[in-house]
């Protein structure tokens, strides 16, 4: 009976609460590496917005599945996808939100430009792509649609990400990365 209950508690916290994830990438390199394991607040995002320097899981739009980068709209040479493809693909990826809903975005040099300002990281290191690779400029400037959010990985240059599939409707967003437990070495805050 005590061994049943524990196990009804367990998967009612993972389903609701909170959630372990394995990094399947090096997208998200140097701040979490392929294999690194974290913890996800599934339930924050019921309470408080998705902001910039976030790091979620979600579900990435229909036709993103294994690595293949669909654009919802035909895609203009030097422009960020402007619209993701209806759906979800059953998939989790993990990002960092860059910008929000009506956010003006382009890319400079791998780094976003919101709002006419280049972000730069802030209490984290990314891994920028050179000039000439795939993403790292797109000078032209989209806006972020309602209840939308764009999503890079900090590392540039290996992540296919709302540079290539479109900003991602919120509901898509499955929690907040708080925490890595695995490996020991890496186990903190995010």
């Amino acid at each position: 009976m005590i061994v049943a209950l524990a196990l009804g508690l367990a998967l009612l916290i993972q389903a609701f609460l909170i959630k372990p994830y394995q990094i399947p990438s090096g997208s998200m390199e140097p701040t979490l590496d392929i294999g690194q394991r974290v913890l996800v607040n599934r339930f924050i995002f019921h309470f408080t917005d998705p902001k910039a320097g976030d790091v979620v899981v979600f579900h990435p739009p229909a036709g993103v599945e294994s690595g293949g980068a669909e654009c919802g709209a035909p895609q203009v040479a030097g422009k960020p996808c402007a619209t993701a493809t209806p759906g979800e693909a059953s998939d989790t990826f993990i990002k960092r939100i860059v910008a929000g809903p009506g956010d003006t975005l382009s890319v400079k040099g791998g780094l976003p430009v919101v709002n006419g300002v280049v972000q730069q990281p802030d209490g984290y290191e990314i891994r920028p792509c050179g000039a000439a690779g795939q993403g790292c400029n797109l000078p032209k400037e989209i806006t972020i649609p309602e209840g939308h959010y764009f999503m890079m990985g900090d590392n540039r240059g290996q992540s296919d990400d709302s540079r290539f599939w479109g900003p991602l409707p919120e509901e898509q967003l499955i929690g907040k990365a708080f925490g890595t437990y695995w490996p020991p070495n890496r186990i903190g805050g995010l």
